[in-house]
C-alpha cells in the first residue's frame, strides 16, 4: 500500500499510520541478522498464534520484543528458560497499530547460559551441597495454625489474594501480614529481614511467603541466597508462593512446601471451614452409631449371660440336690436305725453300747433301742 501524504500549502503531513506504514516498509528491506542476547518474559499460550519473548543484553539492559510462530518455536524443542542466553535469526519489523520495533525470529539456537541463569546455578549446586534442599528437612504444615505469618510486598495481589483466599476457607484463622518489598536491589535484604522478624512472633506457627507473577528479572530476589538461607533458617514451617506455576525461584527449593500461586498457598496452610465441620459431624455421628452398637452388643451379651447364670444356677442347685439324695440314701443305708428295720436292736447299759453278753451281769439295767422306740429292760439270765 503506497504511502501518502496530506498537503498543507508547502508542508507535506503524514498520518501516525502512514508513518508507521512508511517505516515499516524500510524495515522490511533491511537484510535479515543474527541477535545475541538472554531470553526474558517468555510467553506461550495453546491458543495463541505466536510465542512472544524480549532479547535483552547483559552488559546494559537493552532490550527488543520478539516474536516467532508456535508452531515453528515448539518445533525447534528447545525448552528454553528466561534467563538463556541465545543467537535468534530474524528480520526486524514495526508493529503498525502500536508503531512497535520488534524481532520476527525465523531461527533460534541456544549459545549459552546468561549471566543471571549461570550464577543461580552455582548457587543452587552450592546450597543442595550443604542439604538446604533435602527432602528430609521437609516439615508437615499443622492441621489448623494458631497464628499465620504473611510475608509479601505493600498494597500487593498476592496479599490480598492470600488474604481473601484464607479468610473465605476458615474465618477464625489469624493472619499477621509483614509487607516488604518484592522487587529491585532491596528487595532480597528486605524479605530476608521480614522473614526474621515474623517467625520471631509469639504463636506464629506456619508462613507463606507470596508474591505475584513478574518477568525472571522481577523474580531475582527470591533465588538471593539471603533469601533462601532465611527460608531455610525459619523455625516454621514456610509454604513459599512466589510467581506462577512455570517459576521456580531457589526459595521454592528451601521452602517446606511450595505452592503454584498465593490463593493455592492460602488453601495448603488453612482446611475448609464448612468441609470441617461436615466432617466433624459425621465423625459425631459415627461416634454415636459406634456407641450405640458397642450398648446394644453389651446389653445382648449381658442378658445371653444372664440367661446362661439362670440355667447354671438351676443346674447347679439340680446337680446339688441330687447329690445331697445320693448322700442321704447312702447315710440311710448305713445308717443303724436301717439296721434296726431289718430286726436288730441296740442294748445299752448305763449309756454305754453293750457289743458282749459277758459285759452284763444279773440285775443290771438295760436299755434297748429297737426301729420305733425302746424299752428298759433288766438282766435275769445270762447265756454264753
Amino acid at each position: 500500500m503506497k504511502v501518502e501524504a496530506t498537503e498543507y500549502g508547502d508542508r507535506r503531513v503524514y498520518a501516525v499510520s502512514a508513518f508507521n506504514r512508511g517505516v515499516g516498509t524500510w524495515l522490511q528491506r533491511l537484510p535479515t541478522v543474527w541477535v545475541e542476547g538472554e531470553i526474558c518474559e517468555l510467553r506461550r499460550q495453546e491458543r495463541w498464534q505466536s510465542v512472544f519473548f524480549t532479547l535483552k543484553d547483559a552488559a546494559d539492559g537493552s532490550v527488543v520484543a520478539a516474536l516467532m510462530p508456535r508452531g515453528q518455536f515448539d518445533g525447534l524443542r528447545l525448552d528454553l528458560r528466561d534467563g538463556e542466553r541465545v543467537h535468534v535469526y530474524g528480520r526486524p519489523e514495526l508493529f503498525e497499530p502500536k508503531g512497535e520495533l520488534r524481532l520476527r525470529a525465523l531461527s533460534i539456537e541456544r549459545f549459552g547460559l546468561g549471566e543471571h541463569l549461570a550464577a543461580l546455578e552455582r548457587l543452587k549446586q552450592k546450597l543442595a551441597a550443604e542439604g538446604l534442599f533435602a527432602p528430609e528437612r521437609k516439615r508437615p504444615l499443622p492441621r489448623i495454625p494458631h497464628r499465620i505469618g504473611l510475608v509479601t510486598g505493600n498494597d500487593a495481589a498476592a496479599k490480598r489474594d492470600v488474604v481473601v483466599a484464607v479468610q473465605a476457607r476458615f474465618p477464625p484463622a489469624r493472619l499477621l501480614v509483614a509487607g516488604t518489598l518484592v522487587q529491585g536491589p532491596r528487595a532480597a535484604a528486605a524479605v530476608a529481614e521480614a522473614l526474621g522478624a515474623i517467625c520471631a512472633e509469639p504463636e506464629v506457627d506456619v508462613v507463606v511467603l507470596a508474591r505475584g507473577g513478574g518477568s525472571f528479572e522481577d523474580l531475582l530476589p527470591f533465588s538471593d541466597e539471603r533469601v533462601v538461607r532465611a527460608v531455610a533458617g525459619c523455625p516454621v514451617p514456610i509454604v513459599s508462593a512466589v510467581g506462577h506455576e512455570q517459576d521456580t525461584p531457589l526459595c521454592d527449593l528451601a521452602a517446606d512446601v511450595r505452592a503454584s500461586t498465593p490463593t493455592a498457598a492460602a488453601r495448603l496452610v488453612v482446611p475448609d471451614l464448612d468441609e470441617l465441620l461436615a466432617s466433624l459431624a459425621r465423625a459425631r455421628a459415627g461416634l454415636g452409631r459406634g456407641a450405640r452398637r458397642s450398648v446394644e452388643r453389651h446389653a445382648e451379651r449381658l442378658a445371653s449371660s444372664g440367661t446362661r447364670l439362670e440355667r447354671a444356677a438351676g443346674l447347679l442347685v439340680e446337680r446339688r440336690r441330687a447329690g445331697v439324695e445320693r448322700s442321704a440314701a447312702k447315710l440311710r443305708a448305713l445308717s443303724p436305725l436301717a439296721t434296726l428295720e431289718r430286726g436288730y436292736a441296740i442294748v445299752r447299759h448305763e449309756g454305754v453300747v453293750v457289743r458282749s453278753a459277758v459285759a452284763l451281769a444279773v440285775g443290771d439295767d438295760i436299755d434297748v433301742r429297737v426301729a420305733d422306740g425302746g424299752v428298759s429292760a433288766t438282766v435275769t439270765e445270762g447265756h454264753a
